[in-house]
């Protein structure tokens, strides 16, 4: 029985604890996910991978798991949404932003 405006729940969770919010239905959850103002990552559990799909696309993360959650493969980007992070870390992209492109013109 905790609301979105707990600590808990509002500010970005790094562990040890992860808050389990009651809701009576998939918008409901999603529009209490999306109304934080952060996203780093979001975790989906579902039996039917479709609509967990689905779930996921309408999340306003950086990375969405589903059925799992946390699982960082550095051949792909990681980075946040919203208040979350700075910019991205691994895969090509993340390799981009590390760089500055210079142009030598002769």
């Amino acid at each position: 029985d905790i609301d979105n405006d707990n600590p808990l729940v509002a500010r970005e969770q790094f562990g040890p604890a992860l808050p389990i919010v009651k809701y009576s239905s998939v918008d409901e959850a999603v529009e209490m996910a999306n109304a934080l103002d952060v996203g780093l990552g979001a975790s989906v559990w579902s039996t039917d991978p479709d609509k967990a799909r689905e779930v996921a696309a309408r999340i306003e993360a950086g990375t969405v798991w589903i059925n799992k959650h946390g699982g960082i493969d550095p051949r792909v980007p990681f980075g946040g949404a919203k208040a979350s992070g700075y910019g991205l870390e691994f895969g090509v992209e993340g390799l981009k932003q590390l760089g500055q492109p210079q142009v030598i013109s002769g």
